[in-house]
C-alpha cells in the first residue's frame, strides 16, 4: 500500500493535518505514506511522525527533483489537501489509482477536475480544518479517527529551549506572549498588549517572554510593544528556529497570541492558551485539544459557540480587560505537569 498525502500551504495547515496522516498510519501500519509539503514548511519536517518519505516542493523549476519523484511513484492513494494548480499537477503526475479531493474543486476549476477520480462529499467551509482533512480519507475506509494534533519534537530542539531559558535566567513558570504575524490585520493594539503584560508581572511569580519572527514588520510590533512594558521581559523573537519555539511554548505555563501557527505549536503540547482572533473565523481554526480560551470582537467573554458564517471582524473590538480576565482564568487552575 502506497499513500501520496500532498499538503502544500502554510505551517498552520500543516500541523493541522497530522490527525489524518497519524489516521492513515493507524489504519495501515505497514503503508509506504508519503508527503509533500511547501519549502515553508520544511522547518517542520522533523517533528511529522507516520511518513515514509517526505518530499519538499519548492515552486519553479526548483521543483522538478520533486515532481520527478512523484511521477516515479506508484501510488494506490493520492489525497489533495491543498487543491491548487501546483497540487492538482502532482496529482496527475502521481498516476494514483484513487486520485481523492474534495467536489468543491468541480465547481472551482473544470480544468483540474479532470485530474481526479474521487470526489468526497465534504467542503471546508463548512467544517473545522481537521474535520475536513480526516473527511478526505473516507475513501481509504477511515473513520471516527482522533482529532488530535500531533507533533514529535527532537531531542535537540528541546535541549535548545532549555539553554534559552536557563541563559536568560527563566527559572519561574513561564507566560510566552506572541503577538504577531504575517498578516498586519492580526495585530491588536501594542498599548493593550503592554497592559497585559504588566498585569501579569504584577500580579503573578512568573516570568515573561515575547516570542515572534524576524520579518520587519513583527519586529517594529514587538518594539512597540517593549517600549510600554514596565517590567522584564526576554524578547526570543527572531531567535528561535520553528522546532525550539515549540518547544518553548510547550514548556510555557501559558500562551497568549494570535491567531498564528503558535497557536497550533500549543495546541499539540496541550499548553494552555488564550487566543485573539479577528480576521479569520475560528470555528475553521480554533484549537480544539488544549485549553485554549478564544476571544473576538466586543464579547467580553470568551467564544463557546462557533459558526462556518461569520462576520471578519477588526482586532481592535477586543478589550484589554477581555484578555485579562481569560488569562486569569487560565492562570488559577492548577498547573499542568511539564509536557516536555
Amino acid at each position: 500500500m502506497n499513500i501520496l498525502f500532498i499538503q502544500l500551504k502554510r505551517i498552520g495547515d500543516l500541523i493541522l493535518t497530522t490527525p489524518a496522516i497519524a489516521a492513515a498510519r493507524e489504519k495501515f501500519p505497514d503503508a509506504n505514506i508519503t508527503l509533500v509539503i511547501s519549502k515553508e514548511c520544511k522547518a517542520l519536517a522533523p517533528a511529522i511522525a507516520g511518513v515514509n518519505k517526505l518530499l519538499v516542493m519548492p515552486r519553479g523549476f526548483a521543483g522538478f527533483g520533486t515532481a520527478t519523484a512523484i511521477a516515479s511513484g506508484k501510488f494506490n492513494y493520492c489525497i489533495d489537501f491543498t487543491r491548487n494548480d501546483r497540487s492538482a499537477l502532482l496529482v496527475l503526475l502521481s498516476r494514483a489509482k484513487k486520485r481523492i479531493v474534495s467536489f468543491r474543486i468541480k465547481v472551482r476549476s473544470k480544468f483540474r477536475t479532470r485530474f481526479y477520480n474521487e470526489f468526497v462529499e465534504h467542503r471546508m467551509r463548512d467544517m473545522h480544518v481537521i474535520d475536513y482533512h480526516l473527511a478526505l480519507l473516507e475513501p481509504l475506509g477511515i473513520s471516527n479517527a482522533s482529532r488530535a494534533v500531533q507533533l514529535h519534537l527532537p531531542k535537540s530542539a528541546r535541549e535548545t529551549a532549555d539553554e534559552l531559558l536557563n541563559a536568560n535566567n527563566l527559572r519561574r513558570d513561564v507566560i510566552a506572549f506572541h503577538p504577531g504575524s504575517a498578516r498586519a490585520e492580526k495585530f491588536w493594539n501594542a498599548q493593550r498588549w503592554a497592559d497585559v503584560i504588566n498585569h501579569a508581572a504584577d500580579n503573578h511569580d512568573v516570568d515573561l517572554v515575547l516570542t515572534g519572527g524576524a520579518s520587519p514588520l513583527e519586529q517594529t510590533h514587538i518594539g512597540d510593544i517593549k517600549s510600554k512594558v514596565r517590567h522584564r521581559i526576554v524578547d526570543l523573537s527572531a531567535k528561535t528556529d520553528l522546532l525550539t519555539l515549540a518547544a518553548l511554548i510547550a514548556k510555557a505555563r501559558l500562551l497568549i497570541t494570535v491567531d498564528s501557527a503558535p497557536m497550533h505549536l500549543a495546541s499539540a503540547s496541550h499548553t494552555p492558551q488564550v487566543i485573539l482572533f479577528g480576521p479569520t473565523n475560528p470555528f475553521h481554526w480554533r484549537p480544539r485539544e488544549s485549553p485554549a480560551l478564544i476571544l473576538q470582537g466586543t464579547s467580553t467573554s470568551p467564544f463557546t459557540e462557533f459558526a462556518p458564517k461569520q462576520l471578519r471582524l477588526p482586532m481592535n473590538q477586543i478589550s484589554t480587560q477581555a484578555v485579562i480576565d481569560a488569562m486569569e482564568t487560565l492562570l488559577s487552575a492548577p498547573a499542568t505537569s511539564p509536557r516536555l
